[in-house]
């Protein structure tokens, strides 16, 4: 931790030149005091900043003097904004250059913050996909990305819920959720999201476009997945749960319910609770129900209590004895 921000107080000295302790004591969310202890490692290291007294006065590097990352490519920058996951930059095609930016950025670091990162590397990993479940290696990956950062017009067939169809898109970025990688892409002058797993086909043109300047990816993708929320689980339900199905319901259901998940008064004598929580469509919510098995009560709606019984009577009947279904 101390490393990258040792990193960050020399960039913070470069770009704005004279800075006060207390302004990089806020900025790195540490004391002053601790902002003294990095500039004397700074300088301990070979680093030339230097302290300028007064009412004005603060921390600047020799003028001239700038961070170098000992010959760092455009590829390898970009590459380094993924570094938190080898596995995606790998998938993405830039597994080589992460690779070679680490090592010149750890060759450009003194000594003792080269041990630093080697001790952060050790004790800290990213999975981004979802416990036991695999990420997803789309055929078309490293291609879309290539798409994407050069801003050229794709002809794919896709493979949607419904049926297969085929689409000239203009991609504006790409998102790794829960180990799956998506594509938003502009399709009609209209920004959809396309999971790249089901792209069928795919070319590549030689046709630019122009990137909307406007087009902020995180905004969009938090707007898109709270509307895809609310398209999944748009119904309320309320239900009781012995105390070992509201711990399973606390560990499978998806954040989204979790989020919503209300108590309703205190747990009866047996340690039963009542909650209310959103749920999905009736046949998924059914199903999601049943997974709990004798731990659940549906209370309200009465629509999905009815759901429930049919449910269980069909299961009932699938598996009485033998010698029941022969009378």
């Amino acid at each position: 931790m101390r490393a990258s921000r040792l990193i960050n107080i020399l960039t913070t000295l470069q770009a704005k030149g004279l800075v006060t302790a207390e302004a990089l004591a806020a900025e790195n969310e540490v004391s002053v005091r601790t902002i003294y202890r990095d500039i004397d490692a700074l300088s301990l290291s070979g680093i030339p900043v230097y302290s300028e007294r007064g009412s004005e006065g603060g921390y600047r590097l020799l003028d001239g003097y700038r961070v170098r990352l000992n010959g760092l490519t455009p590829g390898e920058a970009e590459a380094m904004f993924l570094s938190g996951i080898p596995g995606a930059a790998a998938d993405l095609g830039l597994g080589s250059l992460m690779a070679g930016a680490q090592k010149k950025l750890t060759a450009a670091l003194p000594e003792d913050l080269r041990e630093s990162a080697r001790r952060l590397q050790s004790k800290f990993h990213l999975d981004a996909p979802a416990w036991l479940a695999e990420g997803e290696q789309p055929l078309y990956l490293q291609a879309i990305a290539d798409a994407v950062w050069n801003s050229k017009r794709i002809h794919m067939r896709y493979r949607s819920w419904k049926a297969e169809k085929n689409r000239v898109a203009e991609p504006l970025g790409i998102v790794m959720k829960g180990g799956a990688w998506y594509l938003v892409a502009r399709v009609d002058a209209t920004k959809r999201t396309y999971r790249i797993s089901r792209v069928l086909d795919l070319i590549v043109t030689e046709e630019h476009f122009d990137w909307p300047k406007d087009f902020d990816l995180s905004a969009y993708w938090d707007e898109n997945t709270r509307r895809l929320e609310l398209e999944l689980y748009p119904n309320w339900a309320t239900i009781r749960l012995s105390p070992w199905g509201l711990k399973e319901i606390e560990h499978m259901a998806p954040p989204y319910v979790r989020a919503h998940l209300e108590l309703l008064g205190e747990p009866d004598e047996r340690g039963w609770c009542t909650v209310r929580l959103p749920v999905a469509q009736e046949r998924m919510a059914v199903s999601e129900m049943l997974k709990l098995v004798s731990e659940v009560e549906v209370i309200d709606p009465p629509e999905l209590r009815l759901a429930m019984r049919r449910a269980v009577e069909g299961l009932m009947t699938r598996y009485a004895p033998v010698a029941d279904l022969t009378r």
